[in-house]
């Protein structure tokens, strides 16, 4: 197989779209690299084929790349970040009865008032016998910890008032509607197709519980990016052209049909497009509501991997798993997102390149200009829905701070 060659190995997620539409729409191919995507059910499967060599390069929830790096759960393998494929696009999706018990309306929750309303239905559940049980993608998933985030803040307790699940994306449906979960935080398009079946309804949408969050990385092993740092920056320029058209006028329409089809995600167009339009369905025969950057790409460097967001997922990890923050742990998982590889690649471009590596997450209620060396950036309200900053320089104080 060529050196510019690329097996991307990805879940049927509309946040897949960069590698495919870099491969299908030949922007991978100007920059001289062949994308071949390998689809795949579990994110533990991705994350194997990308250790065993079976795949180049994945589409892969952020928190996994630091976990592979630390060696949670199997010996370490150091993975690289060069680029982040997108921000925020999950939601939390209530089964019907659940979202009935908690009063939902006809919009998206407010996470407070929709917090103690959950965490009173949690306390009778609990109380007779069965708690409430919630689904996510994944224990080393940015959904797991975006829930547990808003649950401990609104007064409910992961793991003892609420039992939290893994369950892959493709089947949260099922699992839905079969009544082994009462909630799921997922990707889309799966939260909407839950919806269209009439088994759930979506409660809120990940960027409220943390506007601006960081969701789906392009992670490749650091031999990988090492030993082919020319193809890995053809490739992350690839990505970066492909999330330019992503967010271009007029080009929805041809990319939901694209990702629908049944080598990609294998789902409908009109749950795609609504995704990718910031359009959700929120009840069964409901009219979509418009969710302003409810899937976030492109603009304000949304490509850009901040080792800011490696270090507050560093912290949710210590957090729940009940460690002690440990600094070497969390240099190596800040170290696991390459902004250096990112800036390399696109020097010289027309893409915005952020001059520092880390920032102050949470702080910005609107928009601002920040420092770049290429062109200008615009940082816009990355808030937190308890209003709690996170300064990756003091973690121990950060975590000191959390319920």
């Amino acid at each position: 197989m060529g050196s510019e060659t690329f097996r991307i190995g990805f879940l049927p997620l509309v946040d897949a779209a960069l590698p495919i539409l870099a491969h299908e729409l030949g922007f991978a191919a100007a920059e001289g690299v062949a994308i071949q995507p390998v689809r795949d059910l579990t994110w533990a499967t991705v994350r194997d084929r990308l250790l065993y060599g079976h795949t180049d390069a994945a589409h892969l929830v952020a928190p996994l790349a630091i976990a592979t790096t630390l060696g949670r759960g199997r010996p370490p393998v150091s993975l690289s970040v060069p680029f982040v494929l997108g921000l925020n696009g999950n939601a939390i999706t209530f089964s019907i009865p659940l979202g009935e018990a908690c009063g939902l309306g006809e919009g998206l929750g407010d996470p407070v008032a929709l917090g103690a309303a959950l965490k009173q239905v949690a306390a009778e559940r609990r109380a007779g016998g069965r708690r409430l049980r919630l689904g996510v993608v994944h224990r080393y998933s940015s959904h797991n910890y975006m829930l547990r985030y808003w649950l401990a803040q609104v007064g409910i307790r992961p793991d003892e008032d609420v039992e939290i699940a893994v369950t892959s994306p493709p089947f949260a449906a099922d699992a839905l509607a079969a009544g082994e979960i009462d909630g799921i935080c997922v990707g889309e398009p799966w939260n909407s197709i839950a919806v269209d079946r009439g088994v759930g309804r979506i409660a809120l949408a990940s960027a409220q519980v943390w506007r601006r969050g960081v969701e789906k990385v392009l992670a490749l092993t650091a031999a990988t990016a090492t030993e082919r740092p020319d193809a890995v920056a053809a490739l992350v320029r690839a990505l970066h052209t492909a999330a330019a058209h992503f967010v271009a006028p007029g080009t929805a329409g041809d990319s939901a049909a694209i990702l629908a089809r049944p080598e990609y995600l294998d789902a409908p167009v009109d749950a795609i497009l609504r995704a990718i339009t910031d359009r959700i369905r929120l009840v069964p025969g409901g009219a979509p509501i418009h969710y302003p950057d409810f899937m976030f790409q492109y603009r304000e460097a949304a490509n850009f991997p901040w080792r800011s967001q490696a270090a507050w997922l560093y912290t949710q990890m210590v957090r729940w798993e009940g460690r002690p923050f440990d600094a070497a742990e969390a240099a190596a998982a800040m170290a696991t997102f390459r902004p250096d590889l990112y800036r390399a690649a696109l020097a010289g471009s027309g893409a915005v390149l952020p001059g520092a590596s880390s920032k102050l997450e949470g702080a910005l209620g609107e928009p601002i200009a920040a420092g770049s060396t290429q062109g200008r950036l615009v940082l816009g309200n990355d808030r937190f829905f308890d209003g709690r900053a996170f300064d990756p320089d003091d973690m121990p104080g950060y975590l000191a701070g959390l319920p």
